[in-house]
């Protein structure tokens, strides 16, 4: 029945009883009684798997998930930090193993052929030489094949990869479809796999591995220092600057912590890298519990952009690059949302003139360089803060229609008017109006007998459709 409950996975204990995955339960208690199962939760093996992979980071930072239950990683270069590439399988076992996995894991020339290696054959490292010939005698399911394909070839006599090797691919690809042939090629390596990377590919990577793990904060922010040099070489190598870059602490227990952290400029700067890396690290020390201690620890570049040598002003600091560094110093600590520049919009409404921006988004600009929105010297002077919403005034009145207030009423507070400069006037975009009416605002500086320096507007005019309204919207310092 399509509504039994299956078999979705089986110990090793299970499998020697002869039950498989995809066998109805009901079937699997009549034969076993006593049979112990649990239910299945995919989110929670999602979850799991990705857990193992990173720790297996500590190998290669490419490495692909292969759900429900398996991982690809291509060691290409790296396999001699480990003392080649059949020492790598083995450590990755073993440590596996100690944590409570069952393992298998084999490496082969193609992404195919390690599959189905570390499932359906005993020789777990093979050269490109002697892949095809360790393949053959493995059944077909070893071609990651859909069940109901592997039974339709059974039927055919055909059982085994060697039975297929040989034979014309048109007459296969035509009865079985395009995917056995497909999967035939990438297992034998004569067509490129490509493993799709679960996490961005590092542009710049390098690490520190210890015989012993370290935890004292000292010891870890030492370690960044020496990483960021070795980094900024490389990086100075390509004429390249880092614009994202990544700490990767992976602890002794299997867990591993990234700190990410952007600037505004590429850097390359060794003494400046670090700094940014003690500043979130300051911030998150009781997040990131080192446990054990860490084992290993990665610097990595993510984003990289050109940075070619410039020519520094003698005697005097570089402005520009100082305040970039201050402000992914600050990003850094209190996170890049959190430190905020005014960006011009292209409307002359107040409200709407300025929006915050992260400060790192955009480069901070100086005098003498050249704005990206150029702004009016005769206009008249605005005030630092605007009020979130403009506030309605009571008790208005003025001397004339068209003129200043002399007193106004606002937050309860009687304001009486000792000074005035205006109007300046606003018209409205029309598509702002929900009447379809595009008011019109006369500004206004005022200073009150008690000091208080403030802007607001009059909206609307006397003798036309309703009565003009009084509000604040900002104040002078």
């Amino acid at each position: 029945m399509k509504s039994a409950q299956r078999i979705a996975a089986v110990n090793e204990a299970a499998f020697r009883l002869g039950l498989r995955e995809g066998m109805a339960l009901a079937d699997a208690r009549a034969r076993y009684p006593a049979l112990a199962t649990a239910d299945a939760e995919p989110e929670a093996e999602l979850r799991l798997l990705e857990i193992v992979a990173d720790w297996c980071e500590r190998y290669t930072p490419l490495i692909g998930l292969d759900t429900p239950d398996g991982l690809f990683l291509d060691i290409s270069g790296c396999a001699h930090l480990f003392g080649g590439e059949d020492a790598l399988r083995r450590d990755l076992q073993r440590h596996l193993m100690q944590q409570g996995f069952a393992v298998r894991a084999a490496i082969a020339p193609s992404a195919g052929g390690a599959w189905a290696l570390a499932r359906y054959d005993d020789i777990f490292c093979v050269s490109v030489g002697n892949l095809k010939q360790q393949l053959l005698p493995l059944p077909l399911a070893a071609l990651r094949l859909a069940p109901d394909i592997v039974a339709s070839l059974a039927e055919s006599g055909l059982r085994t990869i060697r039975d297929i090797a040989d034979l014309p691919r048109a007459p296969l690809a035509a009865r079985f479809g395009a995917t056995l042939i497909r999967n035939l090629d990438r297992a034998l390596g004569h067509e490129e796999e490509t493993i799709v990377p679960r996490l961005p590919l590092p542009s710049y990577v390098t690490e520190r591995r210890f015989t012993e793990p370290v935890a004292r904060e000292d010891d870890v922010l030492g370690t960044v220092a020496h990483l960021a040099k070795e980094l900024s070489r490389a990086l100075e190598r390509h004429g390249d600057g880092a614009q994202r870059l990544q700490l990767a602490l992976f602890r002794a227990d299997g867990k591993v912590q990234r700190i990410d952290v952007g600037t505004s400029q590429p850097l390359r700067d060794p003494e400046r890298i670090s700094a940014l890396f003690d500043d979130r690290l300051a911030v998150l020390a009781d997040e990131y519990d080192p446990g054990f201690g860490f084992d290993v620890i990665r610097l990595s570049s993510l984003v990289t952009a050109r940075l070619d040598p410039a020519q520094t002003g003698l005697g005097s600091e570089d402005e520009a690059t100082e305040l970039a560094h201050l402000i992914d110093r600050l990003s850094a600590r209190f996170g890049p949302s959190r430190v905020q520049r005014l960006m011009a919009n292209d409307t002359h409404i107040p409200e709407y003139a300025m929006r915050a921006v992260p400060a790192q988004s955009q480069p901070p600009q100086f005098p003498g360089i050249k704005e990206e929105t150029a702004f009016d010297s005769l206009l008249p002077a605005r005030p630092i803060r605007l009020l979130t919403h403009p506030e309605l005034v009571s008790e208005a009145v003025a001397e004339v229609p068209d003129g200043p207030p002399v007193r106004f009423r606002w937050r309860q507070i009687l304001h009486e008017i000792v000074r005035a400069e205006g109007p300046e006037r606003i018209e409205m975009e029309w598509w702002r109006d929900e009447q379809g009416m595009a008011p019109s605002r006369d500004y206004f500086r005022v200073e009150s007998r008690t000091g208080a320096r403030l802007w607001l507007y009059r909206q609307g005019f006397y003798g036309g459709r309703g009565e003009p309204r009084w509000y604040v919207h900002g104040m002078f310092a």
